[in-house]
């Protein structure tokens, strides 16, 4: 068989299979799809005979990528590649890094993903709005929120209009704001356009902050860009999130909601959501809808959106309204 040097990945793959034994290698198979199952059993199958040396080589190139990764769940590519220096010296440090990250896709900024929220916020609220957008539209729903609620006002709308409305950014400027962020907290690389923000992040980031923040940001929205706005807030409370409500709230919103509307959203609903509100019915009232339901015959699915979407906007009104509240993350779910 050929040297380590000229073996293909999926060669690489079946020689340390091989070296594992079965029943190793049939754990590792219940982590792969049919397809590479049958790509990497066929592979196996072409495979004669494998010298003890290369069989080595192969086992010493996994064990380092291995341990590479385990460093760089640590403390990201830069710390990675420091510890595997000193172990290996410059050279087949960078070759390990490379083998890793072929077949690793590294998402920008990992490293800030492991900082504390405010030291990210210590090193960006003084930089653009749009620099700030692509940083938090790379972090963790929770830790954009809790940024993005410590942003001076003016700002934070800006910031989640540009999240919304961003779509790829070059590997060239991800890597230019990474190296500001690299000489406080650590460093990270990407090689390919990657496609980042959009609305349901904007909306995973603003169900991270407080009910201040988010009116704050979302009047504001209104006031630049009406669709825009309308099209985050109906993601923010879908009919599914009913059940994240309290009694006290669901009770008070069967009494608001139209019933033709609440059968009509029931009859697709989740076994979840159905026990949630029937819970909060009366018996009588209950049994009424469930035979209702049950006889109601097939409807369009528009027709059930639309349903749920009136129920939705009668839920969000309330909360205007300090009649009920809607779980966040931020303190002010906190009720006294």
């Amino acid at each position: 068989m050929a040297r380590k040097g000229s073996l293909t990945g999926k060669q690489k793959a079946a020689i340390l299979l091989i070296s594992l034994g079965p029943d190793v290698s049939a754990q590792v198979y219940k982590y792969l799809s049919e397809e590479e199952i049958e790509k990497l059993s066929l592979e196996i199958s072409s495979v004669k005979k494998v010298d003890s040396a290369l069989k080595d080589e192969v086992l010493d190139q996994f064990h380092q990528i291995v341990v590479a990764q385990d460093y760089i769940s640590q403390g990201g590519i830069g710390y990675a590649k420091t510890v595997l220096e000193k172990a290996f010296g410059k050279q087949e440090a960078s070759s390990i890094i490379n083998r890793l990250t072929s077949s690793l896709q590294v998402r920008p900024f990992d490293f800030a993903r492991k900082a504390d929220p405010q030291q990210v916020l210590n090193y960006i609220q003084g930089e653009h709005p749009q620099t700030i957008a692509l940083i938090l539209s790379y972090l963790d729903a929770e830790q954009s929120g809790q940024i993005l609620s410590a942003l001076p006002k003016n700002v934070q709308a800006d910031v989640a209009r540009r999240i919304a409305v961003m779509d790829s950014t070059s590997p060239e400027i991800i890597t230019q704001i990474e190296q500001v962020l690299e000489k406080n907290i650590s460093a990270s690389t990407a090689e390919d356009y990657t496609q980042t923000g959009g609305i349901q992040t904007v909306v995973e980031v603003l169900n991270g902050v407080d009910r201040s923040t988010e009116r704050t940001i979302l009047e504001a929205l209104e006031s630049q860009d009406p669709e825009l706005a309308e099209e985050i807030k109906k993601r923010m409370f879908v009919f599914e999130d009913i059940v994240t409500l309290d009694n006290r709230a669901i009770q008070r919103v069967i009494r608001e909601v139209d019933n033709e509307d609440l059968r009509l959203s029931l009859k697709v609903a989740s076994n979840a959501v159905k026990d949630t509100v029937f819970q909060n019915m009366s018996e009588r009232m209950a049994s009424t809808f469930k035979e209702e339901i049950e006889y109601m015959g097939p409807v369009r699915l528009k027709d059930v959106e639309e349903a749920q979407t009136r129920i939705v906007n009668v839920i969000r009104g309330l909360e205007d309204k300090g009649e009920i509240v809607i779980a966040r993350g931020g303190g002010d779910d906190i009720i006294v």
